[in-house]
């Protein structure tokens, strides 16, 4: 599974600053305005359309907004025009839109091919100039061919990671297998083929192919791989083109190497140092050694900066006092920490953690001296005692502080605490998922708020319902065993799936 939470630091920053315009390019929208009457109309008059799904209270929207703009007022000169567009989300009218491309959070935006019968995430910038760029070349073919060495000198570059396919011809089952991993990874990955090794930069010139070379900036600079096998090209691609060691700091150039270190589902060991501390390069150069040694061993490993990587440390639950650190994260999101890690100390503790000697390491805010209030306060030291092993009907809310969505629903989950003051089987909880780790069973929290509802019987529902108190308090009786039908299943959870959003307004916050 990819990194939960990781745009809690995300390092793409948006920008909120527009240029002045004449005074025609400001009355003018170039953008173009969708909704449900034209929706489906105007998709499929286009072989090329980007859409973003947005919300007008959205402040990540707001700051897109006339970036947006800017770049969709250049990108209409382009030969042939490229357009951009929006659709409001949130509107009731448009919330079959919305369900229909699986809309989660805002801003989404969407690159719609063929008449909207090919559909990709935008995994592209933010800011205008780099929307322009990233939108033109997503409406290029997915893989340019390489026909001379000024070519390979453009496509590759001093600091792209590029997928080059050589072949004996632009045919065949190899060739068409690229092709195919080209169009679904375009968003991600800058594609290129050629009939002539010996116009590419680096490599055994002599090769006539079929192969697939890997160039990158960084560790062995390519490699080869002659598996045309869909999933094996693509697990070569993915893996090859994170560093044996992702560098976490303020270079804009490392940015794409951490995303996809985030995105990888191998386990992740971090060493977050004081970059310009006195011991920083024996630390690194150790922690590099040891990458080294467990290469090939589904394992990623990154190294950060602590001064720029404080959110990073924030999410993870550890202080600076504790940097040098260690911290390792498992698929299942466990995680395992060595604050004050030095040198010696890197290699043993990674073969203890291999060998499972290493006790989980809980972020969890300190419990509540009192905990009075009609709603609960739930952290990660109290989640079973209070929710999963409490023998009680929980209502419980997954929140973040900044959150506009959960500030609304606060009084109201107050309440319903109310109206269940007099049974004592039925308890309203909440718990800050900023700041405090959750268990990936029984709980999926991508946005906020996530409610959740755990019955005594041990079945945990995801509520998905409207968000007045009479709802709330009917999901409840719905969803709580009567007394003779209660069972004894504390030490286990039956989860079942959450139904479909019903309402486009419950739509969470971004992570």
């Amino acid at each position: 599974m990819a990194f939960k939470g990781f745009a809690l630091f995300s390092i793409v920053v948006l920008s909120i600053f527009a240029s002045s315009r004449s005074e025609e390019t400001e009355t003018k929208e170039f953008v173009l305005t969708l909704d449900h009457s034209n929706f489906t109309e105007t998709i499929n008059k286009h072989d090329f359309i980007v859409v973003e799904f947005y919300a007008p209270w959205c402040g990540h929207c707001k700051s897109l907004a006339p970036e947006y703009e800017k770049a969709a007022s250049e990108l209409i000169t382009h030969n042939p025009p490229l357009v951009l567009a929006k659709i409001d989300a949130s509107e009731e009218s448009n919330k079959g839109i919305a369900n229909e491309y699986k809309i989660q959070g805002f801003p989404t935006i969407k690159i719609l091919r063929n008449g909207g019968k090919s559909i990709q995430d935008y995994n592209g910038p933010r800011e205008a100039p780099g929307i322009v760029s990233y939108v033109k070349k997503q409406s290029g073919p997915a893989s340019s061919e390489i026909k001379t060495a000024a070519d390979a000198a453009e496509v590759v570059g001093e600091k792209n990671v590029v997928a080059v396919g050589v072949f004996p011809k632009l045919s065949g089952e190899e060739f068409d297998s690229f092709i195919a991993l080209a169009e679904k990874l375009r968003g991600d990955y800058d594609f290129a083929h050629t009939l002539d090794a010996k116009l590419l930069p680096r490599g055994d010139s002599s090769v006539a192919g079929p192969v697939v070379r890997l160039f990158k900036p960084f560790d062995e600079l390519f490699v080869d791989s002659k598996d045309f096998n869909g999933e094996a090209l693509e697990k070569f691609l993915k893996e090859s083109s994170i560093p044996l060691v992702t560098v976490f700091d303020s270079d804009p150039s490392n940015r794409p190497y951490v995303a996809s270190f985030f995105d990888s589902s191998a386990t992740k060991v971090m060493m977050f140092v004081n970059f310009t501390g006195e011991s920083a390069e024996s630390l690194k150069s150790k922690f590099r050694k040891v990458a080294t040694s467990y290469k090939g061993q589904d394992l990623s490993f990154l190294v950060g900066d602590a001064e720029g990587g404080k959110g990073a440390l924030e999410y993870f639950g550890v202080e600076e006092s504790q940097v040098p650190l260690v911290i390792i994260q498992t698929p299942d999101s466990k995680k395992y920490l060595k604050a004050n890690v030095v040198v010696e100390e890197i290699e043993s503790w990674m073969k203890d953690f291999k060998d499972g000697k290493v006790d989980v390491f809980k972020k969890s805010q300190p419990i509540p001296a009192e905990n009075n209030e009609p709603v609960k306060v739930v952290v990660a030291e109290t989640l079973d005692d209070i929710v999963l092993k409490s023998g009680k009907n929980v209502l419980i809310e997954f929140y973040a502080p900044w959150c506009g969505h959960c500030q609304k629903i606060a009084p109201i989950l107050d309440e319903v605490a109310l109206a269940f003051k007099n049974d004592p089987s039925v308890i309203i909880a909440k718990l800050d998922a900023t700041a405090n780790d959750i268990p990936s069973e029984p709980f999926d929290v991508k946005g906020f708020p996530t409610i959740y509802f755990r019955s005594v019987s041990g079945t945990v529902v995801a509520y998905e319902g409207n968000r007045t108190k009479e709802d709330f308090i009917s999901f409840i009786e719905k969803n709580k065993p009567t007394t003779s039908h209660v069972e004894d299943t504390t030490s286990s959870t039956k989860t079942e799936e959450p139904k479909k959003i019903d309402d486009a307004s419950d739509t969470k916050d971004e992570l």
